[in-house]
């Protein structure tokens, strides 16, 4: 590649760089226009949507006002950011689509043999943090944080600080699900390898229960909830990148003399 980008003449690599160009605009075109789509569809149910994600925390939330709105607009704007940001996490394969159609020209095949599965992979463990987050661990967090609040003490929360903490805990935790893919790139790129990762495992696991100290409220459960999670996860990325490094270095071996 190197060789037929050196023998280009200048106005042929200027014309190649504009095309690109070209072609780039078109697709950030096509991601905004798809993100765009989706909001106007779930902007119009986003009070039902907002109501829905709220629901973890209603269960466990007493009273008619379970949740406030102590901003001026923010019964209005609240749901709305979550419909934009929902559109975002849905619209996410078609744009990393785009990246994946833009870049792959200039992969090898065994890279783009590679790549692809990787691609798809982490929008599932993505996805996959997410489901997590709202199905396993908020209902816990909730349930927690209401059997310990004091007697007398009405737990309420405003609707912006609640939306605040959901995008943040779904984000924690999408990237969190991402752990198996960047540990086989490690792996794949030469940066470590799976004998390293091995020997610093007990580092990493203090890594994992430091971050999801960061990451999580300031209660031990939700901490140990992403810690853990996040631990089997780099055990998981581990195991096949062992594989995928066995199975390279065989592949790399020459084939015996008939």
């Amino acid at each position: 590649m190197a060789t037929e980008s050196s023998s280009r003449s200048p106005g042929e690599r200027e014309q190649t760089f504009i095309s690109h160009l070209i072609e780039l605009r078109a697709r950030l075109l096509r991601c905004i226009l798809c993100v765009s789509l989706l909001f106007l569809v779930l902007g119009y149910f986003a009070n039902d949507i907002y109501h829905l994600v709220a629901t973890p925390a209603l269960e466990h939330l007493h009273g008619d006002n379970a949740m406030i709105a102590t901003e001026v607009g923010s019964a209005f704007f609240a749901p709305l950011k979550l419909a934009f940001y929902l559109s975002l996490y849905a619209a996410m394969p078609y744009i990393l689509y785009q990246v994946w159609a833009f870049i792959a020209p200039g992969l090898y095949v065994n890279e783009r043999r590679f790549a692809l599965p990787l691609l798809i992979s982490s929008i599932l463990l993505f996805y996959a943090g997410i489901l997590f987050a709202f199905f396993i661990v908020f209902p816990v967090f909730f349930g927690f944080m209401a059997a310990t609040a004091p007697a007398g003490v009405a737990i309420m929360t405003d609707i912006s600080h609640y939306l605040d903490f959901t995008l943040s805990m779904f984000l924690a935790f999408g990237l969190a699900f991402e752990v198996p893919v960047l540990t086989i790139l490690l792996v794949w790129s030469g940066i470590v390898s799976a004998a390293a990762l091995r020997h610093y495992r007990p580092y990493i696991i203090i890594a994992a229960f430091v971050i999801g100290a960061i990451l999580t409220p300031p209660d031990v459960l939700s901490q140990i909830m992403l810690s853990v999670p996040l631990w089997l996860l780099f055990e998981l990325g581990l195991l096949m990148a062992a594989r995928f490094e066995e199975r390279r270095n065989s592949e790399a071996q020459p084939a015996p003399p008939p």
